[in-house]
């Protein structure tokens, strides 16, 4: 696609021309993916698939707005999509209507790193292997019911009548690895990990089922905890996924719709402790799937979010920049309607802590390794949350995992609780984020 987006462009032209079209731009991208799951070491499911989607918006004298997709690129089925979103315009919005991003023809370096998918039978040999690793590694591990390996090309694409034109493509690959235990008189425990590279032969899966393994056996041993209120250490994967379902506070597009803990005046007040600063950074080195540039065309950046507890930016598209008198900051997504979504977060310290806490030293800590259930446990437009966990409780240095318990508490309250915010970060797909301690959190036992 790389060779033929200028043709595109041209071809998108001179359809445009035919139908009296003067502006309109072009968003798609294309997935080319094969996957593998394995069960007892046999190939379960194995499944290929390429996918593409294309969004075309055009605007009419009267700047109203049209949009379709289509899957067809060749001149004939961009010429009826872009017939299809000219006829759709007559009946689009009349206020606050999408319009080109002013950053959409802004310099841009882009790159394509693919690398060669390797065969499917490859990708079984090495999931079969890492599955009967798994479950010969301790009796108690009687099987890995959800697993995969996957690898992925991806092409990007946006364009619009201006002489926007940018490409991009990429390749990764990833593993998870999810047990279950049998024992008898107890109940079944279950541990997972994720791995994600740019390739099938930089895949860590030893590091994926070395920490599957571990986690599995910490498990065995459980007992129940007493309701309380605890000092609580989020894992890295735990603080992101409880950050991202509160994520309205400094998403643009939520606080214009009201939706949103935040309004237009709470930038630059304190939301959190001054030890957190909080950045999306989509072109971290660590990130291993970045974009370049939006469903606009606006290039990503590091947009700091929290500094030293302060709000400092709301993530924004280009229409909501325009209403807030602000910039786009490449978070857009090109759809049925322009939505805002954070990308890859960054979470390091802000100001030095008082004291150093050190997990193998304290005694009476909860260490939270991953929340569940957040589609039903979060209350976003409240603040709230109360959710079921995997985690241990932690005695100087002694891990006895925790039967069943929930940790509940109001996201604001444990933003500004924050105690310590280690120096260390752990990597995972959703970002780079140390482990984040809070006093004070209510947790509650069978």
């Amino acid at each position: 696609m790389a060779q033929t987006i200028d043709a595109l462009a041209a071809s998108a032209k001179e359809s445009a021309q035919k139908l009296g079209i003067e502006k309109f731009d072009i968003y798609g991208s294309a997935v080319d993916e094969t996957s593998v799951q394995v069960d007892s070491g046999e190939p379960d499911k194995v499944k290929a698939s390429q996918r593409s989607s294309v969004t075309v918006r055009v605007w009419n004298d009267e700047n109203r707005m049209g949009i379709t997709s289509t899957s067809s690129l060749d001149s004939e089925g961009l010429e009826l999509a872009l017939k299809t979103a000219y006829e759709a315009s007559f009946f689009g919005m009349k206020e606050h209507v999408p319009d080109f991003s002013p950053e959409a023809t802004s310099p841009l370096e882009t790159t394509v790193e693919k690398v060669p998918q390797a065969p499917v039978s490859t990708l079984i040999e090495k999931l079969v292997d890492a599955e009967q690793q798994l479950v010969g590694s301790h009796d108690a591990i009687a099987s890995v019911p959800y697993n995969g390996i996957a690898q992925r090309d991806i092409e990007r694409f946006y364009l619009n009548s201006d002489g926007a034109a940018r490409y991009e493509g990429g390749s990764y690959a990833s593993i998870y690895l999810y047990t279950k235990t049998e024992q008898e008189g107890k109940k079944p425990r279950s541990a997972g990990s994720v791995r994600i590279s740019l390739g099938l032969d930089h895949l860590d899966i030893q590091g994926c089922l070395d920490e599957a393994k571990d986690k599995t056996i910490s498990h065995l041993n459980y007992e129940k905890v007493k309701s309380g209120k605890y000092m609580v250490v989020f894992s890295a994967e735990a603080f992101l996924s409880l950050f991202d379902a509160f994520s309205n506070i400094f998403n643009a597009q939520n606080i214009l719709d009201r939706q949103s803990l935040s309004t237009r005046e709470s930038l630059g007040t304190e939301i959190a402790s001054p030890l957190l600063s909080v950045a999306d950074d989509e072109l971290h080195p660590e990130n291993i799937s970045k974009s370049a540039f939006d469903g606009e065309g606006t290039p990503t950046r590091r947009v700091s979010i929290i500094t030293e507890g302060k709000l400092t930016n709301f993530i924004h598209s280009a229409g909501t920049a325009k209403r807030l008198n602000a910039e786009p900051t490449g978070h857009a997504n090109i759809g049925a309607k322009v939505t805002v979504s954070p990308h890859y977060y960054h979470v390091f310290p802000g100001k030095a802590a008082e004291k150093n806490w050190v997990l193998e030293e304290c005694e009476n800590v909860i260490l939270i390794d991953e929340l569940n259930a957040l589609h039903a446990g979060v209350q976003s437009l409240q603040g709230s949350f109360s959710l079921p966990f995997d985690g241990w409780l932690v005695n100087k240095g002694e891990r006895t995992s925790i039967d069943s318990a929930t940790v509940a508490g109001d996201f604001l309250d444990v933003l500004k609780s924050i105690v310590y915010v280690e120096p260390e970060p752990e990597i995972i797909p959703d970002g780079v984020c140390p482990r984040i301690w809070v006093d004070g959190l209510s947790i509650t036992g069978e």
